[in-house]
């Protein structure tokens, strides 16, 4: 029988009170490439962690609503929101994704490394991402591709979403949306120890037209 899977506030909370900080606080590669090229507007931050695509997107003048299930995370990124002077530019939301969602329509839709071990209807979680897209904007998705070098057995055998796969669940009309990327992509990163690896990205970027 399957054991049913931790409750996805209870497992994130505990995830960030064992340590005081988890991440790098650097926005995520993929975010910086293509919001870059975009006109600037209201953006949508899912699964914001502790604030550093949230931040980052402030920074270059972009409205961001940024959401997490752990109320932790979120203090952690008001904080550092706080401190980079851009805290009036960010609204704070605590949803767990797979029973609620922000309302409203954004001009960017961000979901990066939205993975979970805990509760997750990843796919009922995209497809609302999708919807919140305004016409015109811009829908990005980065997955993990593959475990990174340095991860253990268990991570090398876990099955990770494939691209065919994140297209078929997200159901889009291809009559309302333009498939501007969708494709497996690389880049170096550092490990937890200092080994310089690299790591392997499902990267797509789709443009609600109607």
């Amino acid at each position: 029988m399957t054991e049913p899977l931790q409750d996805a506030r209870e497992f994130w909370e505990q995830f960030y009170a064992e340590n005081e900080r988890v991440w790098s606080g650097r926005a995520n590669a993929r975010l910086v490439e293509v919001a870059s090229a975009l006109s600037l507007g209201r953006a949508l931050d899912l699964g914001c962690g502790e604030g550093g695509d949230a931040v980052w997107l402030a920074e270059q003048g972009w409205r961001v609503l940024a959401v997490d299930v752990s109320t932790r995370a979120l203090d952690r990124a008001r904080a550092v929101a706080t401190e980079r002077n851009v805290v009036a530019r960010i609204d704070f939301a605590c949803h767990d994704l797979s029973d609620s969602f922000p309302d409203g329509r954004f001009d960017l839709v961000s979901a990066q490394f939205l993975h979970s071990t805990a509760r997750l209807d990843r796919a009922t979680v995209l497809r609302r991402a999708a919807d919140a897209v305004a016409v015109g904007g811009t829908l990005l998705i980065v997955d993990h591709a593959a475990a990174p070098p340095w991860a253990g057995d268990h991570a090398r055998d876990h099955e990770f979403p494939t691209i065919e796969g994140v297209l078929a669940a997200l159901r889009l009309d291809d009559a309302h949306w333009t498939r501007l990327r969708a494709e497996r992509a690389d880049r170096r990163a550092v490990g937890p120890d200092g080994q310089v690896g690299t790591l392997a990205d499902n990267v797509f970027v789709l443009r609600r037209t109607g």
